[in-house]
């Protein structure tokens, strides 16, 4: 079942396209004196371009009149590592230019993670301490 942000961004698409048909059709109609010459333009621009612009209404008012769903909850998985608590003193690694919570995945389990003390780091973009 299509959603109500797919059928808009698909009416939109289409009726921008048809915009363009009927932009293109328009200009080489009014290139061409006799209405001979003008059929063409008619035949693969103008009336394909305006089934789209139809055919875009149709799809937005589609999905104005859709129920919006809330996104579904998403349950904690098991097997996900939680994120970095803030329990503890800040880290760093020696010669390191980042401080780091203690559970920050880029030291846990270091042995060379120290505390930061007075050093005036960056924090870490992962666990931001």
């Amino acid at each position: 079942m299509p959603t109500s942000r797919t059928l808009l961004w698909s009416g939109l698409a289409a009726a921008a396209g048809g915009a363009v048909l009927c932009a293109l059709g328009w200009y080489g109609i009014s290139g061409e004196r006799f209405a001979e010459r003008q059929l063409p333009y008619l035949a693969s621009c103008t009336v394909p371009g305006a089934a789209l612009l139809v055919a875009g209404a149709v799809l937005v008012g589609a999905a104005a009149l859709l129920p919006v769903r809330p996104p579904e909850p998403r349950l904690p998985d098991p097997d996900e590592t939680p994120p970095p608590s803030s329990d503890g003193p800040v880290l760093r690694v020696p010669g390191g230019t980042l401080a780091h919570r203690p559970d920050c995945p880029l030291v846990a389990g270091r042995a060379d993670a120290v505390e930061v003390g007075e050093a005036e780091l960056a924090p870490c973009p992962v666990c931001e301490p």
